[in-house]
């Protein structure tokens, strides 16, 4: 069921719609991480939502975008957590949906940076197409200009969210990756691409290990008429590329603490810029400080206000 109140009618100021994962995230902190039958002490906790449409939704609004959030969370005392969670973060939950249980995220990360991830995401906790529908129907697009969609969700969501914004004029902003005839139609949908090495390798076929791969990947999805592109180079940096021209933001020096939640706001910025109408360039520029400042803090939550246009 949408939980949809009387405030959601169209006129509103434009904003963004994110159709993603919400979720409990846990974050926990140690020195080291154990070997295979051992221990480790953790020494933080931190436990709030989480799930990359959460974290997206999160860092847009905090750089100044009216954000309506499609997602899913339980019916469990960990959505109701979450859902108060996102209304604070000042986010527009009237299609929200409620149902099963609460999809939940573990980070563990060291004092290296290293870190793994497990989830529990329950098939009920996934968008799916009567979801979109739904939402539409109750003009969750109205007043907005840009959608973003996650690719984690099950491919005939996303397509179903980006056919309903093409056909009413929206921006489109994919983030993650597709194969197939999936692929090739959500790529013929969107104005924005954005994927990591792995997830741009299932786009193209190709592997990113450079900027010079990077930029024929980006090149091969500008072919399908894509607008903008933003790939990741593992371990070098970001490559944002339009069709007549490109800016290969390094990685540098940074100290990383928790790489979870970079790409998120990395769209989060892109988005933003993109919005604010600068130049690819510039909007690269702004999704660079935003990763950089997330990577940061622990967690994949951001925390973007001191970087937002005129803060």
């Amino acid at each position: 069921m949408i939980a949809h109140s009387e405030d959601s009618s169209p006129g509103r100021s434009s904003g963004v719609v994110v159709v993603g994962q919400a979720a409990r995230d846990l974050v926990l902190r140690t020195e080291h991480l154990p070997e295979p039958n051992g221990d480790a002490a953790v020494a933080e906790t931190i436990e709030t939502l989480g799930g990359k449409g959460a974290n997206q939704s999160v860092g847009l609004r905090q750089l100044g975008a009216s954000v309506r959030l499609l997602a899913v969370l339980g019916t469990d005392a960990a959505g109701d957590d979450a859902a108060r969670t996102a209304t604070s973060d000042g986010i527009d939950l009237d299609w929200l949906v409620r149902r099963g249980t609460t999809a939940l995220l573990v980070d563990v990360v060291d004092a290296d940076a290293s870190r793994f991830l497990l989830e529990r995401v329950p098939d009920d906790s996934l968008v799916v197409e009567d979801d979109v529908r739904a939402a539409v129907a109750a003009g969750v697009l109205d007043g907005c200009d840009t959608v973003v969609l996650q690719l984690q969700q099950p491919p005939t969501t996303v397509l179903e969210a980006a056919r309903a914004a093409r056909e009413r004029g929206l921006r489109v902003v994919i983030d993650g990756g597709l194969e197939g005839g999936a692929r090739d139609e959500a790529l013929g949908l969107a104005d924005v691409v954005r994927a990591d090495a792995t997830e741009a390798r299932m786009l193209t076929g190709t592997s990113l290990s450079s900027p010079d791969e990077a930029r024929a990947a980006a090149a091969s999805i500008l072919s399908a008429g894509v607008s903008v592109v933003a790939l990741t180079v593992e371990g070098e940096g970001d490559l944002v590329a339009w069709p007549d021209g490109d800016a290969f933001f390094a990685f540098g020096d940074a100290h990383v603490v928790d790489p979870t939640g970079a790409g998120d706001a990395f769209v989060a910025g892109l988005v933003t810029g993109l919005r604010l109408e600068l130049h690819p360039g510039a909007a690269g520029e702004l999704a660079h400080r935003a990763a950089a400042a997330t990577v940061g803090r622990v967690g994949g939550r951001p925390d973007l206000r001191h970087i937002a246009p005129g803060a």
